[in-house]
């Protein structure tokens, strides 16, 4: 038995903790995977606000289906579905609620203290460059359709294989590779008209 539970995955003995009202262990799950997930919303939605609200939905709904998770797949697996099922809901909501402009539209991630990389800070001219770059990714990404998006944000930013997309999508992974290589296209076609620019510098 101690062999077993030496052995057992750290994330299953959590959730099964969780489910026996333990909600210091659903705690630590949240520490863990909060920064990835809130990766994952904020490149969808491009909104701190959104961002938090739709997180905080997340781990409320992960909590209460706990008894849902069968283990089949990793328990990131499982939420980061969960994740972006909602976030993917939550944005056609929104367009239903308001045609978004790009103006109202956070400038970039990169505006989150806890996404700033301080590393340009000294050098304000390449400071300016990336934050310019920035932004016209961030508009490019907005401009994509959400599923789209959802791709590009899971395989180039967050770095997930097709794989784990398929699994996390229920798609197969030719729709993934064919989804990505048409947003891929997209947004070189919208980032055009900038990059020849920034070479030029």
């Amino acid at each position: 038995m101690s062999v077993e539970r030496k052995n057992a995955d750290p994330d299953r003995i959590l959730v099964e903790r969780a489910r026996g009202g333990d909600t210091r262990a659903f705690d630590e799950l949240i520490v863990k995977y909060s920064p990835k997930l809130y990766g994952l919303i904020y490149n969808m939605t491009s909104n701190k606000e959104d961002t938090h609200d739709v997180l905080q939905d997340v781990f409320a709904k992960a909590y209460r289906s706990l008894n849902k998770f069968k283990g089949n797949s990793s328990f990131y697996t499982w939420i980061y579905a969960i994740a972006t099922n909602m976030t993917l809901n939550f944005l056609k909501k929104r367009k239903r609620r308001v045609a978004q402009s790009l103006d109202e539209v956070d400038s970039g991630i990169q505006n989150d203290p806890a996404f700033v990389d301080v590393s340009n800070v000294a050098n304000p001219r390449q400071q300016s460059d990336v934050h310019t770059l920035q932004e016209k990714l961030n508009e490019a990404m907005m401009r994509l359709s959400d599923d789209h998006r959802a791709v590009v944000t899971m395989f180039d930013i967050q770095g997930l294989p097709h794989a784990e997309i398929s699994r996390v999508l229920g798609v197969s992974e030719g729709t993934v590779r064919s989804r990505l290589f048409y947003a891929h296209r997209l947004l070189q076609g919208y980032l055009q008209e900038f990059l020849p620019e920034k070479a030029g510098i």
